[in-house]
């Protein structure tokens, strides 16, 4: 029985009422919204592992829900998605898309696309050609053996075939760039700059597309067709001449003087987004390309754009948008495609569409002298459709240009196309990355290490005692103060010069910002910001750490890495390793502050930044200090090092000789003090080692130890000699004491608690002695920062001092497991091996 969408009321009374709520709009939008969004996100979870783009899940969600699959179900069909809720559900969706164009149009930087070159153009305009000529070849084909084909108009089928096969998603294709770790690569960058040419010529097209497709019947005056184009050109005119300048002047109020944009200037911006859109839909062009020329108009080079991204896209990427490519799923019915002869043509059109953006993009890469592989891999990266294929799919299923089975039969080529784009790259290339000369890997210099000093070093200045290469990470201009007054602590006034990578470690989301800040940047890890770019890159990071380098003897190169929290300890490590650190700094997930009136505030950046610290433990490729900020650099005096106190707190073992190390450097700075506190067994206790045996069965949130097998007489000998050798090169100004210990946990509290030291140094304690040895089954609460380290940064310590603790870097101490105390054991002491097995 059909329903009259005029009698459809939008609210129900209640079920107490008698109502049943999924016959109003309202709350069966509800339902279906609500439907979409766990189906897409269960999808995109699936398919995480894969490395798909979410609108791969999105589409296929939509198909699932719709017709070609829970939709043979009459039942569910009438009530979930009755005919009547159509156009309700799509005018909700296509709100989303009309703010999501905007944002596309945001990410678009018609500025870097100029100069991109003529290199990515010549590849954009191959990518575009040669599909667009291979899509008439099919629109011919298709007129003549699918039904009801040729009663479109034969001009408006051509072009919209041609679109459909030529277009490149700019937005999905900067995703899979950066999940592949190939936004910084030449790939990668031409990559970018043909899209983003691709981009603006399939909106030209697409717009010449509707004015000549009307409401796709054949008998269209062209007069009217040329009459929609004409009046296309003046709309841009008019947004180039009269928008773009007011809306430079609005950037311009909300520059970053301001950390709160003005929300009469948000709203402003909005209600342009709707009017354009409609301006765009009065003259005969669809309103989405009057929010794609609005979103072009907005300066890229300030915090406005950046700013009013993020007020909007959580809402219209993670609401909105699924909504609209969910419902092109529904809209497909894959029942329609019958019989060999159709699923043949589907295979001819996904053949066809991967041929001419493959083909002619890689003919016209190697003429650009692109190496063979490097084009074959940009010519499948073009090939990604994705968010617009379905966006032109859906307005020539509007406009009666396409059919049902036609309809159908683009969507699976755009979804498989796309869906082969990750695993295909991964396939056929892998970013070069250059051997590396061999690495001073630590701070503590080893035997070979120290005879070679003195003489020229094949390895080149990394080996040299004038420099000390540390690269130093921050989550945010937060991290700054206590990094910079670390730094600062470290630099010697006499002799080692300092050389500081600083990396602004970005998260890649969904969000478009973020791609952005990738875009704008242009860096992911290995190309470094320089003087001519400075000027372009608002960072405040960087511009922190460079007014710091001015203070001389320092050389500081600043980084950032745009990546997923996954996969960021690769960035971190590959630039340890290419740059040759012998130290990387990371910050804590936690952070204290002090306010004004004495409180003390802790800040969680969460805990997915956590397991980035975890990770790069783990892999570092050189030794990892992580600072637990309590509050170092808070003040002018301290950000400069004046009358800092540092106590090195030493058990024994690999990590706490580095940790030594360091204190030995920071003694060399003359404003800061620091002291040596050893902890020292009794006697009678000494000769009895605490033995621990792997325990798998703890909990993730243990501690783990080294399972490398080492000789405790031996290490108490390096120990010694570590330390003998610290009171010799720092005599005067170390203050060396040791302490018996009676209660370990009791006794370095004591110390955090003293407030004499605005900094603390340990070792994490992976070979752990046997005062450390014994704390193994203790309940950890930071369990990567080792038992001291955790002792001190414990939320209930009431410790006031920041802490650094220390990892050296060893490939015998690589594999670490969880373990439990067996007690003593009496074996003598050259015979007693590992704590682990």
């Amino acid at each position: 029985m059909g329903v009259n969408i005029t009698s459809i009321q939008t609210s129900s009374n209640g079920v107490w009422e008698g109502d049943n709520p999924l016959n109003f709009a309202f709350p069966l939008l509800i339902i279906q919204t609500t439907l979409i969004l766990v189906v897409t996100r269960i999808l995109a979870l699936l398919f995480k592992p894969l490395r798909q783009p979410k609108v791969i899940a999105e589409i296929l969600g939509g198909i699932l829900l719709g017709p070609s699959v829970l939709g043979r179900s009459e039942t569910y069909m009438h009530r979930i998605f009755p005919t009547w809720s159509t156009p309700i559900l799509q005018s909700v969706a296509s709100i989303g898309l009309l703010f999501f164009l905007f944002l596309v149009g945001l990410e678009l930087d018609l500025a870097s696309i100029r100069r991109s070159g003529k290199r990515a153009f010549s590849i954009a305009l191959a990518g575009i050609s040669l599909p667009f000529v291979c899509g008439v070849g099919i629109a011919v084909l298709l007129r003549k053996l699918i039904n009801g084909a040729d009663k479109v108009g034969f001009s408006q089928f051509l072009v919209f075939m041609g679109v459909a096969l030529s277009i490149t998603a700019f937005p999905v294709l900067a995703r899979i760039l950066a999940e592949l770790k190939l936004l910084t690569t030449r790939v990668g960058q031409t990559a970018m700059a043909a899209a983003a040419f691709n981009d603006v010529a399939a909106w030209i097209l697409l717009a010449l597309a509707i004015a000549l497709s009307g409401n796709g019947v054949s008998h269209k005056s062209p007069i009217i067709s040329l009459w929609v184009l004409l009046s296309g050109v003046v709309f841009v005119v008019f947004m180039s001449l009269v928008v773009r300048p007011i809306m430079r002047w609005i950037a311009q109020k909300s520059s970053s003087e301001h950390d709160v944009v003005d929300e009469a200037y948000i709203c402003l911006t909005l209600g342009g987004v709707l009017l354009s859109g409609f301006a765009t839909d009065f003259i005969g062009i669809h309103s989405i390309f009057g929010a794609f020329v609005f979103g072009l108009m907005i300066p890229k080079d300030g915090n406005f754009a950046r700013r009013l991204i993020e007020r909007i896209e959580d809402f219209v990427t993670g609401l909105l948008l699924p909504l609209y490519f969910a419902s092109s799923g529904l809209q497909t019915n894959v029942a329609t495609i019958k019989g060999g002869q159709a699923w043949g043509l589907l295979v001819l059109v996904i053949a066809t569409a991967c041929a001419g953006k493959i083909i002619g993009t890689f003919v016209v890469a190697i003429l650009c002298r692109i190496p063979a592989r490097e084009s074959l891999t940009l010519g499948v990266l073009m090939n990604t459709k994705g968010l617009v294929e379905l966006i032109v799919l859906n307005i020539g299923k509007e406009k009666k240009v396409l059919n049902d089975e036609m309809f159908a039969i683009l969507v699976l080529m755009a979804l498989v196309t796309t869906f082969i784009t990750t695993p295909t790259v991964m396939a056929i290339y892998k970013p070069a990355r250059g051997a590396t000369e061999p690495t001073k890997r630590k701070l503590q210099p080893d035997q070979s290490m120290a005879d070679e000093s003195s003489t020229p070093s094949r390895y080149g200045t990394n080996y040299k005692e004038d420099e000390l290469r540390i690269m130093a990470c921050a989550h945010g201009p937060g991290n700054v103060p206590g990094l910079i007054s670390l730094i600062e602590a470290t630099r010697s006034v006499t002799k080692s010069h300092l050389r500081i990578y600083v990396m602004h470690l970005v998260e890649l989301t969904e969000r478009s910002s973020s791609i952005i800040m990738a875009q704008r940047l242009r860096r992911n890890g290995l190309p470094f910001i320089n003087r001519r770019s400075r000027a372009e890159v608002h960072d405040r990071i960087a511009c922190a750490f460079e007014a710091y380098g001015q203070l001389g003897r320092v050389i500081i190169r600043p980084v950032t890495a745009v990546s997923a929290l996954t996969t960021m300890h690769e960035d971190i490590c590959h630039v340890a390793e290419e740059k040759r650190v012998s130290m990387i700094i990371l910050p804590f997930h936690k952070r204290w502050r002090e306010e004004e009136g004495g409180e003390v505030t802790m800040e969680n950046v969460g805990h997915g930044w956590r397991g980035v610290t975890q990770k790069v433990m783990k892999h570092a490729p050189c030794s990892v200090a992580v600072l637990v900020d309590r509050g170092l650099g808070s003040s002018t005096e301290k950000l400069v090092a004046v009358g800092q106190s540092v106590c090195v707190v030493f058990f024994g073992g690999p990590d706490d000789r580095e940790a030594l190390e360091l204190g030995g450097r920071m003694a060399e700075h003359p404003a800061v003090k620091v002291a040596v506190i050893r902890f020292v067994e009794k006697e009678r206790v000494d000769r009895n080692d605490v033995k621990l045996q792997p325990s798998p069965e703890k909990s993730t949130n243990s501690y783990t130890f080294s399972t490398a097998t080492m000789n405790r007489q031996e290490e108490r000998a390096l120990d010694d000699k570590a330390v003998a050798e610290t009171r010799r090169r720092w005599e005067g100004t170390v203050e060396y004491t040791e302490r018996v210990v009676t209660n370990v946990v009791e006794d370095v509290l004591e110390i955090g608690r003293s407030g004499q030291y605005q900094l603390i140094v340990v070792g994490k304690g992976r070979f752990p002695s046997n005062m450390v040895a014994g704390l193994a089954d203790q309940q950890a609460e930071h369990a990567e920062l080792g038992p001291i380290g955790d002792i001190l940064t414990s939320s209930n310590s009431g410790v006031a001092s920041s802490v650094l603790v220390v990892q050296q870097h060893d490939f015998a101490h690589a594999e670490e497991a969880p373990a439990s105390k067996v007690g003593p054991s009496e074996e003598d002491a050259d015979q007693i091996r590992s704590d682990q097995v």
